[in-house]
């Protein structure tokens, strides 16, 4: 697992604000509105190759400076118009996607529409990572979010849920105490099973209209097992990190600052694909 590079920005994003009284490892101030380089420029205008502005969406416990350091750069640099937003937590707290999803979708409706009336682009591409990959299918299902997506791109999403093992995994990477990991209305949310999910997958995973791409690696020690994370339907697109590249052992945090996972985006995105192929040890060029 690659966290060394990262460990400083899981640090800072676990640093809850001291009113809540939690126990959470001591680290330095975070600001969640700190804005991902690249991101939110709202004079920028779409262009014929770049028709779309991407939109990303963090997980849970993280927010948008600490999830797109990587590829939010990448993307600008590409050409693209890149909007990210943090969503499901207090205005000024660093971690962010701990409420109930339902009304983080509604957060996500409000942002794409502001996105779209900037742009003047009919629709929007959303890139997300783990909750961030499946939260707005809920949007796309029920808040009339598929006739302004064009494709959903998921990054290890939790679409099928997680044994409540795995949120725990995930709370102790970012230094939060297990208490709060199983507390968050979010992460009770995305347990295997819940509720929520049997209302999100009811019917069918996906919704006619948008395109839902999905990349997966299986060394997920959060979404468990990894294979929850794929999606049914024919207009849905399953890959495995490791059937393209198998010396990758990147996991659920590790993934977000992946090479092969910004290439393999960049590759989603363009409207010419293919998603593949990819040279694993220099796909960057």
């Amino acid at each position: 697992m690659r966290y060394r590079r990262l460990r400083s920005w899981a640090v800072a994003a676990a640093a809850l604000p001291a009113a809540l009284g939690l126990a959470v490892v001591t680290a330095p101030a975070a600001h969640a509105e700190i804005v991902p380089e690249g991101a939110n420029d709202w004079k920028c205008k779409p262009s014929f190759l770049k028709p779309r502005p991407v939109v990303l969406v963090h997980g849970t416990f993280e927010n948008m400076a600490f999830n797109w350091q990587k590829l939010s750069p990448a993307l600008k640099k590409a050409g693209y118009c890149v909007y990210a937003l943090n969503y499901g937590g207090a205005k000024d707290a660093p971690i962010q996607g701990t409420a109930d999803i339902r009304t983080s979708a509604g957060e996500l409706s409000a942002f794409v529409d502001k996105v779209r009336a900037s742009t003047g682009a009919s629709k929007v591409d959303i890139v997300g990572h783990s909750q961030g990959g499946m939260m707005p299918r809920y949007y796309m299902k029920n808040l009339g979010g598929a006739a302004k997506v064009n494709k959903l791109i998921g990054i290890v999403p939790s679409n099928h849920g997680t044994n409540a093992s795995g949120l725990v995994r995930l709370g102790s990477l970012f230094g939060i105490t297990q208490a709060i990991v199983l507390a968050a209305p979010a992460a009770g949310q995305q347990i295997t099973g819940s509720e929520f999910l049997q209302e999100l997958n009811a019917g069918g995973d996906t919704v006619p209209g948008p395109e839902y791409i999905v990349l997966a690696t299986k060394y997920d020690e959060v979404v468990t097992p990894y294979t929850s994370a794929f999606l049914n339907g024919t207009n849905t697109h399953n890959i495995l990190l490791q059937d393209k590249c198998p010396n990758d052992t990147n996991a659920h945090l590790g993934i977000n600052f992946d090479p092969v996972m910004i290439k393999f985006v960049l590759n989603s995105l363009d409207i010419w694909g293919p998603y593949w192929p990819i040279d694993c040890a220099k796909p960057l060029g």
